[in-house]
């Protein structure tokens, strides 16, 4: 007995309380549609002693319903249709979720496997087919996430309207997923292209606490730190938050210092926000918005205070579907079979009551059934959500094309093909059709259609109004840099501005500066550093300053680099020209010396000296003074090889000369000794051999420095910043010390063997002052040195000249203007006797 009654024991049991549909149609091909006719539902606290009661709704929704009716327009058209599955009559099965997440997984399981209280034998099989073909809905993404999960497996196709969460394109976690509405993929980016083109890099940001808001922000806050952009805050609620939290968020935006506020949040959400920044009068902000409440002309009602005036956001486009306003405002009890949903929002639309109602009360209006509802302003009546009911009529056709197709559809339909939801599914996903209006309608590999968006300013008229208005449009089809397009001289600010706020952490870098950040900022915030000398900044807000090129320096502003000065020794400069003009005035002196020499040269004071060497000498001297000039102007590659190499020569020549001459005072006093032949072996001859030797010498240093590494032109950008030293490079160093080292050598060699002389008893001993001479020499370029090598740029070739100059006046006076003061002055002196020091003047 107890086998027996095990074995007719029911196993195909539904659990728990069946879900009634609120709106229901029968046809040949049921669909399914889902949509919260209540936004949301009483409290309980449930003991869990007893079986918990069913969800009891609350707040009625008029938009909820104005989407079923969308939903009810298309199947009508469809119906009444000939070229659209013809001969086929679509039914339907609605329900209302509430807004619960929990309620709209327990309709998605009944629209898999029926709601009926069917109990069958053990032998029977418990599965059975799907209830509807597809399912139109929900309107957010969180209900959508829930359901989609749940039904997935079954693939029964889901087509929501407003649902936006990009997650919802993961084809893995939800294969049977479609919309007709874009993914906040791209609304997201869209946003921050958005804050990026009015140059707002300083922003807050509110989000719904929920898959839709959080998922949205996540990507902006994403594209926005690519872009450049910072967030100053971001916060989370939900309308059921309490109020402790809910003011926690006003304070976080009074203490903040961004004007741009970015609301990811749903409609509701921000019904709740709105009536708590009234109360505390959070005017001045601007506002950038979702396509969730952009265009919702509910909220701009409730909007008292004007807080968002002048928001700007990305909307759905505007679409138009003929006869679609006719029939949602044509809501009649008589005209729907008594519907009970459509009953109680007729009651709650006119505000009556009909007879049979058993909530009526005598003072309350009796509704008639033909109240005409064009006559009533309400939330109902306005049609600004015409894009998204759009989305549900186009939702509607998406499926009755795919079972147009798969039905074989022409005059007649293949009745017998058994319908299968896989099918069905995977003809939607590939299904392409352009509506009555001429709109395309397709979906891509995640099930999302297009992303185009229009831009909608609010701008605020007389009576409190805010009209809507077009100022752009994105459209992520396009090319990166055409998908934003504006129309900024049309855009009105908050509190009607017409001036783009201004919303940064830091002001703007100027060119001439760079940016810093500031310690423990986000990158937003920063200080504007001038740039060093020689770096350059073009652009506003440069992280980085550019060094200019080595021949180029920054100018006064940092914001361009100018071509550095060049600068060397020119004959135009003051320096440049008396230097010109003392060697100029040395050579002069030194011909006019040579001219007396010349004049007197029988004369014994000049026949005495060696007159062949002190012409040599003075040839010498005038050449050490006129290549002095070759330092003066440009350095090109011939004056720099000239310069060194004819100083070199020419004052080996000289001092060779002047060796000579004290050569020839020394071998002179040792030839008067007795039995002396020393002037046999230093004639005239050997005079001219010992220069022509020592010279050639010098010559060959110079052919050598020449041929291995000679002096060349050089830019010189170390000694000063702003300028260029243009000057010789000395090619090889030991080349030019060499030439130098033995110039002082012989000069040394000379003053010793001038000072041996300087004693010898003659009336005019010309050794003397050619000691004199070389000891000018010689301290003349002993000092030479340090002043060279520390003078900077010009200077050092200044020096340079200064020296050559100082020894080569040396020598001419020391050596020659006694003489002359003897030849011209003194010609009683100019004898053989006086010289010779025999005899003295009277």
């Amino acid at each position: 007995m107890a086998s027996f009654s095990q074995a007719e024991e029911p196993v195909c049991t539904q659990r728990g309380d069946p879900e009634i549909p609120r709106m229901f149609k029968d046809g040949d091909i049921m669909l399914g549609g889902i949509f919260s006719f209540h936004s949301s539902w009483k409290n309980r606290q449930d003991s869990y002693m007893d079986k918990p009661l069913p969800l009891q709704c609350t707040s009625l929704d008029f938009r909820g319903f104005q989407f079923a009716q969308a939903m009810l327009f298309a199947v009508e058209e469809i119906n009444n249709s000939t070229d659209l599955l013809p001969g086929i009559s679509l039914g339907y099965r609605i329900y209302d979720s509430c807004g619960s997440i929990a309620k709209s997984v327990r309709v998605a399981l009944a629209f898999a496997n029926g709601n009926e209280v069917v109990s069958q034998p053990s032998e029977v099989p418990c599965t059975r087919p799907a209830q509807v073909q597809a399912i139109m809905g929900e309107t957010s993404s969180s209900p959508c996430m829930a359901m989609a999960t749940a039904i997935g497996s079954f693939h029964i196709p889901m087509i929501s309207h407003f649902a936006t969460c990009a997650c919802l394109s993961d084809k893995s976690k939800y294969p049977s997923f479609l919309r007709t509405i874009p993914s906040d993929y791209y609304q997201s980016r869209g946003l921050a292209q958005l804050v990026k083109h009015f140059g707002w890099t300083w922003v807050g940001a509110i989000r719904t606490n929920d898959d839709y808001g959080n998922n949205g922000m996540a990507t902006f806050t994403e594209t926005a730190q690519q872009l450049g952009i910072c967030l100053e805050y971001s916060v989370s609620f939900f309308r059921t938050d309490p109020p402790d939290k809910i003011q926690k968020i006003i304070d976080i935006i009074k203490a903040s210092t961004s004007k741009v506020i970015i609301a990811f949040l749903s409609h509701k959400d921000l019904d709740v926000i709105l009536l708590n920044l009234s109360h505390h009068n959070l005017t001045g902000y601007q506002w950038v918005g979702s396509e969730s409440w952009i265009f919702d002309s509910q909220i701009a009602t409730v909007d008292k205070r004007h807080i968002l005036d002048g928001a700007i956001g990305l909307s759905i486009p505007e679409a138009h579907v003929s006869g679609m306003r006719e029939f949602m405002l044509d809501v009649r009890p008589l005209n729907v079979s008594s519907n009970e949903m459509f009953t109680t929002f007729y009651e709650t639309l006119f505000s009556c009551k009909f007879k049979q109602s058993k909530s009526s009360s005598r003072n309350q209006k009796e509704c008639t059934g033909r109240e005409d509802l064009t006559e009533v302003q309400n939330s109902f009546t306005d049609m600004s959500l015409m894009p998204i009911f759009n989305n549900v009529y186009k939702g509607v056709y998406a499926a009755a094309h795919a079972l147009h197709f798969i039905l074989s559809c022409n005059k007649t339909c293949n009745t017998k093909v058994q319908l299968d939801p896989f099918t069905i599914l995977q003809h939607i996903r590939t299904i392409q059709f352009k509506t009555k209006e001429g709109e395309e309608v397709y979906f891509n590999e995640n099930g999302d259609p297009a992303a185009k968006y229009e831009i909608i300013n609010w701008k605020p008229r007389e009576n409190d109004i805010v009209e809507f208005v077009t100022v752009g449009f994105y459209d992520a089809s396009l090319p990166a840099n055409k998908q934003l397009h504006l129309q900024n001289e049309s855009i009105t600010w908050t509190q009607n501005s017409q001036q783009v706020p201004v919303s940064v952490c830091s002001e703007k870098c100027l060119p001439g500066t760079r940016k810093v950040l500031q310690k423990g900022m986000p990158v937003c915030c920063y200080d504007c550093i001038r740039c060093a000398e020689g770096d350059i900044s073009n652009i506003t807000d440069s992280v980085t300053c550019v060094r200019c090129h080595p021949e180029f320096w920054s100018n006064e502003r940092r914001d361009a680099c100018v071509k550095k000065e060049a600068e060397f020794l020119s004959y135009e400069e003051i320096m440049g020209a008396l230097l010109t003009a003392a060697s100029l005035f040395g050579a002069c002196i030194t011909a006019v010396v040579a001219f007396i020499f010349f004049r007197y040269r029988k004369t014994p004071i000049v026949r005495a000296n060696n007159s062949e060497l002190s012409f040599l000498l003075l040839f010498s001297l005038t050449l050490c003074f006129l290549c002095s000039l070759t330092f003066i102007g440009r350095p090109s590659n011939l004056s720099c090889m000239l310069r060194h190499t004819a100083f070199g020569i020419t004052f080996v020549l000289c001092i060779s000369c002047v060796l000579g001459k004290t050569i020839v005072v020394l071998m002179a006093f040792r030839a008067t000794l007795p039995g002396s032949n020393m002037m046999k072996w230093f004639g005239p001859a050997q005079q001219k051999q010992t220069v022509l030797g020592f010279t050639l010498i010098q010559v060959m240093i110079c052919i050598l420095w020449l041929t291995i590494s000679p002096p060349f032109p050089f830019k010189n950008f170390k000694d000063f910043k702003d300028k260029i030293i243009l000057e010789c490079a000395l090619g090889s160093a030991l080349g030019f010390w060499s030439v130098l080292g033995y110039i002082g050598l012989l000069a040394i060699l000379c003053f010793i063997l001038a000072f041996l002389a300087r004693k010898l008893p003659d009336n005019f001993n010309e050794a003397k002052f050619i000691t004199f001479s070389m000891l000018i020499f010689c301290a003349v370029w002993i000092t030479f040195i340090p002043a060279y090598v520390s003078s900077p740029g010009k200077f050092s070739v200044a020096v340079e000249i200064f020296a050559i100059l100082s020894s080569s006046f040396g020598l001419l006076f020391c050596i020659f203007i006694p003489k002359c003061y003897i030849i011209l002055l003194k010609p009683e002196r100019n004898t053989k006797k006086y010289i010779m020091g025999k005899g003295a003047l009277k």
